[in-house]
């Protein structure tokens, strides 16, 4: 798989590995071996750029470093600090950015993921208590340690960045984003990243598999996959959303790829730092999204794709 360089030396393949599903947020934990041979599979098939959290719990990082450590030399491993906790059924969070809860949560990602330094370290939601401008400071002294070599923010605003990089030089923004999502057009997340030369990593970029056409209206999910709670996935929602998946299946079917690459690569076709990190637990998925990288879109049909997408009236809901 083709890479690019997001900054301070990172050279990441242009479709990434979200880890999170492998233990959190859908359904029960993968098995160890299980999770363990899909990661080294995705080295084998070209995928460098792995995503993980702290909050996901000790299992994914611990998976992703046992998995990872044949190959550290090859591989850039991002993970996130600053969620302590969080309740399922609400969605509060408990936060906590300051300076010694990020020490203390970096000293156990290094331990779990089983290397000295941290390629990207993202502050994963941001802390009311703690502005960003001293998390900034922070970062650069843990840059400066040789802790981490960069960092980034994960669902974050224009204006955070801004005060942000201003401190210490940002990396890569992780928000979500996906035809089915588009909220970083909205708010200037995407604007303000191009200016600063910031590398934008969207997350869910399939909208939790929404624009995979395989989730059908009704749909059930195995206990512990929170897709079974939220809005998104209401009868209401997947109706209303119906015009937008039937028009990514449509045009795939036109390039000759699946409605998962199509996505994809409109994903990666809105700037040359855009690297979306799909998740999954299945093998052939993870070659389907590889393969999305070899699939190009003309100027003219990703300008007649946003002109179609703009006519869509499609129903963006929250998490829950």
């Amino acid at each position: 798989m083709r890479k690019i360089n997001i900054g301070k030396g990172l050279e990441v393949s242009v479709v990434g590995l979200g880890c999170m599903g492998l233990s959190h947020a859908f359904g029960p934990e993968t098995e160890k071996e299980v999770g363990i041979k899909l990661l080294q599979e995705a080295v084998a098939i070209g995928y460098n750029f792995f995503d993980t959290a702290e909050i996901y719990g000790a299992h994914n990082e611990e998976l992703v470093g046992e998995a990872l450590e044949p190959y550290q030399d090859r591989v850039v491993i991002a993970t996130k600090f600053g969620i302590k906790g969080m309740c399922n059924k609400t969605g509060k969070m408990d936060l906590d950015s300051s300076e010694a809860g990020i020490r203390e949560s970096l000293e156990g990602s290094l331990k779990r993921l089983r290397v000295e330094t941290i390629d990207l370290y993202y502050q994963h939601r941001q802390d009311p208590n703690t502005p960003v401008e001293n998390v900034a400071r922070t970062m650069q002294k843990l840059i400066d340690e040789g802790k981490i070599k960069a960092w980034g923010l994960s669902a974050c605003d224009a204006d955070t960045i801004r005060r942000a990089h201003a401190i210490c030089p940002v990396t890569a923004v992780e928000n979500e984003y996906s035809m089915a999502y588009r909220t970083m057009e909205k708010d200037g997340v995407l604007e303000v990243c191009e200016e600063l030369d910031i590398a934008v990593v969207p997350y869910s970029p399939l909208a939790k598999g929404f624009l995979t056409n395989t989730i059908e209206k009704g749909a059930t999910f195995a206990e512990g996959d929170l897709r079974g709670i939220m809005k998104r996935f209401s009868d209401e929602a997947m109706e209303a959303n119906q015009e937008l998946l039937q028009f990514v299946v449509g045009l795939a079917e036109e390039k000759g790829a699946t409605p998962a690459q199509i996505s994809l690569v409109w994903v990666m076709a809105r700037n040359e730092k855009c690297i979306p990190i799909p998740g999954t637990r299945n093998v052939e998925r993870l070659r389907e999204n590889a393969g999305a990288a070899e699939i190009m879109l003309s100027k003219d049909e990703y300008t007649r794709i946003n002109e179609l997408l703009a006519k869509i009236d499609f129903m963006e809901v929250n998490f829950f």
